[in-house]
């Protein structure tokens, strides 16, 4: 497969020697097949030339070590070239594994007990993965904070005082009332299973404090839909990322889409006759169908029939640059909303992604008097009190249900 880049022997016997020298044919189709160009093919796989001959060089067995990489790369002059050498070497790992060793985690002293903690999480308690991920890593701050404050002390003599202790070091580490509150809750739980487990011998949890969370307390953050509407009409669609940026704004404008939800969106999920959407894999775990205004629709078709990459995925949405693939990370579409936005010098706040189109639909329709259930469906929400912080934005409509003031005119 080398020779479909490089013709001369010397450099073909070069590129075959080394690390990965029986290996570089492989990751050549592999360049091949996931879409690279001749030119960033060959890019890449010279610079796995050059770190194939610094790892025969540098390595102590037959597979290459993590520290070898590490070492490779802080040899790099530039940043740049270090990131394109780390692109290039995540490329030889997916396509030669057998080369590579596996990274060595440190293992925590107290890995049985947090397996056991995952297996209560997912087995006793049925929780969603990604919430059982996150109960996990506040299990093992909470240990590490243990283990510095209270080395070698066993988990039978932890006591009240101790747990108020780490409770005051967990709400330093949180910058708001909603963050304090769900970093206490894992707190408590993971209390709770170490006295299920027999680790300690009272309920601990008790000493946890509840922190107030009042719902409704803020405002989300949204743009007045004028300012929306003049970022989608400002969007280049002379070219192919323009039109499926445009395609994106306008859903996400007119449906109120998640991140997730775009990202997943199905060719098959589009009822183009019908005019919806099938959204699946939400947030709530139920799917639902939006209505596709003919705008965004002709957006869709334009991006679909003329502007996406012709390869062999599903997905809607894909990424333009080579190698052209479904977007996967939720930042490549916040860069994108926020790239939209500052095109139009819209003050924007902190935050900016789909949400913040979402939050301004949302907005929108309530100022529109749509009832507050239409808007909860079309959001996704599964019960209108999520929905009702939506509500403290209609100013108008809250003067008019405002009753008189007593004494006041009539």
């Amino acid at each position: 497969m080398l020779e479909h880049y490089f013709q001369y022997p010397k450099v073909l016997c070069r590129l075959r020697s080394g690390a990965l020298g029986s290996k570089m044919d492989r990751i050549a189709a592999y360049l091949s097949d996931i879409g690279y160009t001749r030119v960033s093919a060959k890019l890449y796989l010279g610079r796995l030339a050059h770190f194939s001959a610094f790892a025969a060089q540098h390595a102590e067995g037959e597979a290459i070590e993590p520290e070898s990489i590490e070492a490779y790369l802080r040899s790099r002059p530039t940043a740049a070239c270090r990131r394109a050498s780390q692109t290039a070497i995540g490329h030889a790992r997916r396509a030669a594994p057998e080369r590579f060793s596996s990274p060595r985690r440190p293992t925590s002293p107290h890995q049985a007990l947090l397996n056991a903690y995952l297996r209560y999480l997912d087995r006793v308690r049925g929780l969603a993965p990604k919430t059982c991920d996150e109960m996990l890593l506040s299990a093992r701050r909470f240990l590490a904070w243990y283990d510095r404050c209270c080395p070698n002390q066993p988990f039978a003599a932890l006591t009240g005082e101790q747990v108020l202790a780490v409770v005051e070091h967990t709400l330093g580490r949180s910058p708001n009332s909603y963050t304090r509150s769900s970093a206490l809750s894992y707190l408590r739980s993971f209390l709770r299973f170490l006295y299920w487990a027999e680790q300690v011998d009272e309920e601990l949890s008790r000493f946890v404090p509840r922190t107030p969370c009042v719902r409704f307390a803020h405002i989300p953050p949204r743009l007045a839909w004028t300012q929306v509407r003049r970022a989608i009409d400002a969007i280049d669609t002379t070219t192919p990322v323009g039109v499926r940026n445009r395609a994106i704004m306008l859903l996400l404008a007119t449906t109120g889409l998640r991140n997730k939800e775009l990202r997943s969106l199905e060719l098959t999920d589009i009822y183009w006759r019908e005019a919806a959407v099938l959204i699946r894999h939400t947030k709530g775990r139920h799917d639902r169908v939006v209505p596709l205004l003919a705008e965004a629709g002709r957006a869709l078709a334009d991006y679909v029939l003329d502007a996406r990459p012709d390869i062999d995925s599903p997905r809607v949405f894909l990424h333009h640059g080579t190698p052209n693939r479904p977007i996967n990370g939720s930042s490549v579409i916040s860069r994108m909303v926020r790239s939209v936005l500052e095109r139009t010098g819209i003050e924007l706040p902190r935050v900016v992604g789909a949400h913040l189109i979402r939050h301004s639909l949302a907005s929108q329709l309530v100022n529109q008097r749509r009832p507050i259930n239409e808007v909860a469906d079309l959001l996704g929400h599964r019960t209108i009190d999520t929905t009702a912080i939506y509500v403290k934005v209609a100013v108008t409509q809250l003067g008019d249900v405002a009753l008189p003031f007593p004494g006041g005119a009539s």
